[in-house]
């Protein structure tokens, strides 16, 4: 059961989430947070003993949680690994586009903002996008890629995705991303086609 307390930091996690996305890492202050969340003028710093930042670093690990749980569950429902990276990039695109181009992925927005201020907030962000590349490389390497080859491509994918995602909010249109998802799981099909072929 969960408890008030684990209710309000994780609404406290998630409109921090919510405000990165929209206003960015330091367009976002802690009186904006409390006022979207409903919460208690105190509940910050009696959850985020270190007020901002540990806010932040709870905001990218929800992030990657739950992108984490879109590519799992893209893998489950898509027939082989091509289909499944062209699932989930179809999915982030109707986010960014029912978002009206405003919402975006605020680990990335974190890590440019913050990557060379706060270690702490750069090393989760590093922590989120592994939580994205190693499963996509499970799921190449279950296809016959190695491990090494699994990995480089995974990361080209979640890479790939990435910038799209920016691409497409800053042309205020899905195109980068529905490009992006034709090409990678082209790429991704050839490759899972070569090692079952050299197997």
């Amino acid at each position: 059961m969960t408890s008030k307390g684990e209710l309000t930091r994780a609404r406290l996690a998630e409109s921090m989430l919510e405000l990165i996305q929209t206003s960015g890492y330091s367009g976002t202050g802690l009186n904006a947070v409390i006022e979207h969340a409903s919460a208690p003028k105190g509940s910050i710093y009696f959850h985020f003993p270190d007020g901002k930042e540990g806010l932040g670093v709870a905001a990218v690990e929800l992030a990657a949680e739950r992108f984490a749980e879109l590519i799992t569950q893209a893998a489950a429902a898509s027939g082989g690994p091509g289909a499944a990276v062209r699932t989930a990039i179809e999915a982030l695109t109707a986010i960014v586009a029912e978002g009206d181009f405003r919402l975006g992925c605020p680990v990335s927005v974190v890590t440019l903002e913050m990557g060379a201020e706060s270690e702490r907030l750069r090393q989760a962000c590093a922590t989120a996008f592994d939580a994205w590349i190693a499963p996509t490389a499970a799921l190449l390497a279950s296809s016959g890629l190695d491990a090494d080859a699994a990995r480089s491509l995974a990361t080209v994918v979640v890479s790939t995705i990435e910038g799209a995602v920016i691409l497409s909010r800053a042309t205020r249109s899905t195109q980068p991303l529905e490009s992006a998802a034709e090409v990678v799981a082209e790429l991704v099909e050839q490759r899972c086609r070569a090692a079952e072929a050299g197997r």
